[in-house]
Formats: structure tokens, sequence, C-alpha cells
């Protein structure tokens, strides 16, 4: 067993995957429109995006349970297009996790190996192994309706490794939990798939899961691809607006583009004032209209007011969030602009009527995309 802890690096042995221009369609509907992704062995990839995104859909074309329209599935250099799911060694984790209520827990784990063909002993002895890696070694003669939720989903995810898939997937597993056991399950299946090295795709719609568990996150949107990068880059640097909106909170601010290059920007924004920003995405010129994307932590807040060259509002109401305060800002065109700053910085609360000086905490922290 490979010794390894949650922030190790993704193991080398597990298989490559790639989905080579995926495309499917449903009649005259598009639910995947040509999908490229190259996910290295060993690597934990989350395909995030809202309800009817494609995410579930590339999902069954990777296990086989649907043939794609278009495009190829590859799994170690080789290519899957056409195999069954029995022969794909691809491992699932379903949402429901899906034991057998008739079967123990032993049985439930042993029962891709049965299957197969595995010898009694061997269904026996990987049972135990794997039970033992997910901390349930001595609950094997349990029924599944003794354990709790977060218990049946171990299994699940045993029950997956024991067949040794090249690759597993994860059915939004975490959604049947509590906030709390969520948590914990997300630490603890991170950990597996770190001792195991598999390479491993999570289907989510939370982009809390997403970030903090992904080695990179696919976005997707309406079956087109977004962005696929590291979760830092998805936050702070999207390639796109629904990128920026769909993952966090961002005040989003209309402008014109002043001038800009290949590393920073200007922009005369509408509420008043012309901030540094990132340079901006697509190709932009000097008068287009824009959309700067500001997240509320990316804000600093100056109650000494402002002049004609910053961004000068006036606060609405301000929140004690734990350890975070939110104020609301009411900026010159009448957009309501959120700031959330750490309750160290601020140990009160600005009074209503406060007139402000905003500013972004560094240009680079400041998107810019063409005006939707």
């Amino acid at each position: 067993m490979v010794s390894a802890s949650p922030n190790d690096p993704a193991s080398p042995r597990g298989q490559t995957l790639l989905l080579d221009g995926i495309t499917q369609r449903y009649g005259a509907s598009l639910a995947v429109n040509e999908v490229t992704l190259d996910i290295r062995g060993g690597e934990l990839v989350a395909l995030l995006g809202p309800s009817g995104c494609g995410k579930t859909t590339l999902l069954r074309i990777i296990a086989g349970f649907l043939a794609q329209t278009k495009g190829h599935v590859m799994v170690g250099g080789r290519s899957m297009d056409g195999l069954p799911p029995n022969r794909r060694s691809v491992g699932i984790v379903f949402q429901n996790y899906a034991l057998f209520p008739h079967m123990t827990v032993a049985e439930n784990v042993a029962y891709g190996l049965d299957a197969r063909g595995v010898d009694r002993a061997t269904q026996r002895s990987e049972a135990q192994r794997m039970l033992d890696l997910v901390k349930l070694g001595h609950l094997g003669d349990r029924a599944p309706r003794q354990l709790s939720g977060g218990q049946q989903q171990r299994v699940a995810l045993a029950r997956a490794l024991a067949v040794n898939p090249s690759i597993l997937l994860l059915d939004e597993p975490f959604a049947a939990l509590d906030k709390n056991l969520r948590l914990d399950m997300q630490i603890e299946v991170k950990r597996i798939q770190r001792l195991s090295g598999i390479t491993t795709i999570l289907v989510t719609h939370d982009q809390e899961e997403a970030l903090s568990m992904a080695d990179r996150v696919a976005v997707l949107s309406q079956g087109r691809l977004e962005q696929f990068s590291p979760p830092t880059e998805i936050y702070d640097a999207p390639d796109s607006l629904f990128v920026n909106t769909f993952v966090g909170s961002a005040n989003l601010l209309g402008g014109v583009l002043v001038d800009s290059d290949r590393s920073a920007g200007r922009v005369r924004l509408d509420a008043g004032g012309l901030i540094e920003t990132r340079a901006p995405k697509g190709d932009l010129r000097p008068g287009s209209r824009v959309t700067v994307c500001l997240r509320p932590e990316h804000l600093s807040v100056d109650p000494a007011g402002g002049n004609a060259e910053t961004l000068n509002g006036v606060v609405e109401m301000g929140l004690p969030l734990g350890a975070t305060v939110v104020h609301e800002i009411r900026v010159g065109d009448g957009t309501a602009v959120k700031v959330s700053e750490p309750r160290i910085q601020r140990t009160d609360l600005l009074a209503p009527g406060t007139p402000v000086r905003l500013a972004p905490v560094a240009p680079r922290l400041a998107s810019v995309f063409a005006a939707a």
C-alpha cells in the first residue's frame, strides 16, 4: 500500500484519460458540444456546472452507459469507443450508493470481483483489504441498513475500488449527506484517492466541493467547456463572464475600456472612477463596452471619501458574519456593491450614509469581459 497524505501530489500510477472532441446529441438537442479534456494519471478532476450543463452525460460516456455522437474516449492511450461498461475497467460511486440490501457489507464490496469470476478466497481477502482502506474493516458482517450515510458511502467507494479500476467516477457522491458529514467525507475520499493513486472524475454542482477537492476543475455551461484549470485559477483568473459569476460571488460593474496591453488594462466605470484591471479577455479595443468583475473580498473600502478618479459610494448596510464583515455600498450609477473584509481589519461596522472610496486590492484581481 502506498503511503500518502491528502496534500501529496497525485500518484503517477493512475491511467491517463483523454476525452477528445466529445459531442452528444439527443435528436435536435445538443447536450455536449466538442468537449476535450486531457486528464493526467492519478489526477482528481471535477466536472462543475449547473443542472443540464452536460457533466452527467460526460460521466455516462466515460463509463460506457452512453455512446457519444462524436469524438473519442481514451484510457491509458487505448480507445474505449464501442466497449461495454464491463470491459472499460471503470469504478462508479452513485449518488444513492446503490448498495444491495440483501448482502452484507463485505459481500457488497466483493460483488464486482464475484461477477468477474474471481475465486472466493481472493474475494474475501480483497474485500477485507478495501474495507480496511476505508476504515470499515470491523463492519464487514453488517447489513447496509445498519450503517450511517457516511459509512454506506465508504462501502460504495470500497466496492468501486475492489475491481482495481483504471478510472474512478464519482456522481454527486456527497449530495445526500448533511453539511458536517459532507466535509468529513470529502477529506476521507481525497485521502483514499491519494492512497490508491487512481485517476478520478467527480461530478458536482457544488463550487466549494470542486474547488477544495480537485487538482483541476472543468467548468461546463450548456454543453460547452468554459475553462479547465486548477482551482485557484478558476477563482482568481476566470476565462469567461460565466465562470466568474458561477464560481463564487462577484460584483458586476459596467464601463468603457480606456486602454490595455497583454498584462493590464484600465476601465472608466459607469459608476465613476478609473480603475486598473487584469488584461481584458477576448479581442477588446479601447472604447469597447465592458463588464468589470470584482469579488467582494477583492475590494478594499476607505471611509476617507474619494475624488473623480476613484470609485466612490455610500454605505447602505453592514453585516458581521462571524470572522468577516460585509458592507453593501451604493455607487454612482445605483449599483449595489458588496465588500467583504476580515473582522480583524475592521472592528466596527461603518454607519449607513458613510461616504467611502472603493478600489481593487490588486489590479490582477479585477477581471474584464465584453459587456453582455
